[in-house]
C-alpha cells in the first residue's frame, strides 16, 4: 500500500494536490484528524479493501495535541510497513495575503478567534513545524500555477520509487527570494554577468551565445566543478540517510543566464549516474525530467589473435 500525506499552509494549494492524486486513482481524504491516521490504514489495508493508493490531507484545522503526536503517529503507520510519503506545500507568507485578500476567503485559524490575517498565517506556520520537518518533500507553490503543480504532484509523488532518491537542480534569482524548497543553496552572483551586455541580456543560460560568453571564463567552468564534486561527494550519504528527495538550488541576480547554465551543466551531468534527475528554472518557467542516457552495449569479444 501507498500513503500520501498532504500537509502545509492553507492557501498554499493543498486541495489541488489531493485532487489531483485522487484523478490519478488515490482513494482521497481531505481533512482527516491525524488520529484516525492508523485506523485507517489498518482498514484499508485489510484484505477485502480495494484501495491500494491513500491520500490524505492533514493540516492545521486538526486538534493541537493531535498534531503534536503527529510524528509518533507516522512512525506508528510506517512500523506497519507502509509506505509512507510526507508531502509539504508551502507559499511566501506575502503572497498568501494576497491570496486572501484577492478572493476574501477567511483564513481556518481566523475563525473562532480575533487573530488578524497575518498572525494566523504566522501561527499555522508554527503548528505545523513538526509536520514539515518529517517531510519527504517541501514544494513551494509560490509562483506554480495550478496546472504546474497537478504535474509536479504527477511527476514527482504518484510516479516517484521509493526505493530511490529523486534530485532536482535548481535555478533561481536571488531578487526574488530563495526557493522556500531548497535543500542545498549555492550562489552564483559572483560570476561575471551577461546581463551588463545589452546584447545578450534578452537571452538565457540556455541559449549558445550565452553559454559562449560563460564558458569564456575559467571561473565559471571552477564554480561548476566544485559544485560538482561536492554533490558527487555527498549525495550516497543523502542516499543511504532514505531521503526521497533532494533539491539542489543555484542562484544568481535574476535567475536568468549565470544560474540556468551552471544548473543545466550540472543536471546533465548528473543524470548519467542518477537514475532519476530534476532540472527546473523558476524564473523560466521550465521544468524537465531528464533521462539517464542508455547504457553502451556491452563489448565484443574477439578472440582472434590470443
Amino acid at each position: 500500500m501507498q500513503l500520501v500525506i498532504i500537509s502545509g499552509r492553507s492557501g498554499s494549494g493543498k486541495s489541488i494536490a489531493l485532487q489531483a492524486l485522487e484523478d490519478l486513482g488515490y482513494y482521497a481524504i481531505d481533512n482527516l484528524p491525524a488520529m484516525l491516521l492508523g485506523p485507517l490504514v489498518d482498514e484499508l489495508s485489510s484484505d477485502h479493501s480495494p484501495h491500494t493508493s491513500i491520500a490524505v490531507s492533514i493540516d492545521a484545522r486538526n486538534l493541537p495535541h493531535a498534531l503534536e503526536r503527529f510524528p509518533t503517529l507516522l512512525e506508528e503507520v510506517r512500523a506497519r510497513g507502509i509506505d509512507g510519503q510526507v508531502i509539504y506545500l508551502t507559499t511566501d507568507a506575502r503572497i498568501l495575503l494576497e491570496r486572501y485578500s484577492a478572493t476574501r476567503r477567511r483564513h481556518p485559524l481566523t475563525r473562532d478567534s480575533d487573530m488578524t490575517l497575518a498572525e494566523a498565517i504566522d501561527s499555522e506556520e508554527t503548528a505545523l513545524a513538526e509536520i514539515r520537518d518529517l517531510a519527504d518533500l517541501v514544494i513551494d507553490t509560490s509562483r506554480l500555477s495550478v496546472h504546474e503543480l497537478r504535474r509536479r504532484i504527477s511527476d514527482q509523488v504518484a510516479n516517484h520509487r521509493t526505493d530511490q532518491l529523486t534530485l532536482t537542480v535548481e535555478s533561481f534569482g536571488f531578487k526574488r527570494g530563495v526557493p522556500l524548497d531548497a535543500d542545498i543553496v549555492f550562489d552564483a552572483r559572483c560570476l561575471p554577468n551577461p546581463y551588463w551586455d545589452p546584447r545578450l541580456r534578452p537571452y538565457t543560460g540556455r541559449d549558445a551565445a550565452v553559454i559562449e560568453f560563460l564558458d569564456g571564463y575559467p571561473i565559471v567552468g571552477e564554480m561548476h566543478d566544485d559544485i560538482l564534486a561536492w554533490v558527487e561527494r555527498w549525495l550516497p550519504a543523502y542516499q543511504a540517510s532514505h531521503r526521497s528527495y533532494l533539491t539542489v538550488a543555484i542562484g544568481c541576480t535574476g535567475g536568468q543566464h549565470r544560474s540556468v547554465h551552471l544548473a543545466e551543466r550540472l543536471a546533465r551531468h548528473l543524470a548519467g549516474h542518477c537514475p532519476s534527475v530534476r532540472l527546473r528554472h523558476r524564473e523560466l518557467g521550465i521544468h524537465n525530467i531528464l533521462p539517464r542516457p542508455p547504457e553502451p552495449p556491452p563489448a565484443e569479444n574477439d578472440d582472434e589473435g590470443t
